[in-house]
């Protein structure tokens, strides 16, 4: 069973395509968001000192969450394209990380941290 809903995610999100993603596919991207938390965290949130979950946990999962849903959701993103618009300039190019605007998630999850100083999971940005 999932720590967050898909409703979680809709009422938090300023984005009209996340908040029009259908419950189903953010599902999928709340079992990914999980996925990275507990893989960084060590544990699974299982154990009754965690409930009800911790706000800062629920935090970190919504935030990731609405950061899947919104590469999901943009083919450009979802292909390595970014933009970018200054007054009258714009421009497009290939070659964007999207894990590079991921969502600062490590000073939520510190606290939650076993068996070591936090993470499994380590991503870098080439």
């Amino acid at each position: 069973m999932a720590l967050i809903t898909p409703q979680q995610v809709k009422d938090y999100t300023d984005f009209p395509k996340v908040q029009e993603r259908a419950d189903t596919k953010l599902a999928f991207d709340i079992r990914q968001a999980e996925s990275d938390v507990f893989s960084y965290v060590g544990h699974r949130f299982t154990e009754p000192e965690y409930f009800p979950l911790p706000e800062e946990v629920e935090t970190a999962l919504v935030l990731l969450t609405e950061h899947y849903a919104l590469i999901r959701t943009d083919k450009s993103l979802m292909k390595g394209y970014t933009a970018e618009k200054l007054d009258d300039y714009s421009y497009t190019r290939k070659g964007g990380n999207v894990f590079a605007n991921m969502p600062e998630i490590a000073n939520l999850l510190k606290d939650y941290v076993k068996g070591g100083s936090g993470g499994g999971v380590r991503l870098r940005v080439l």
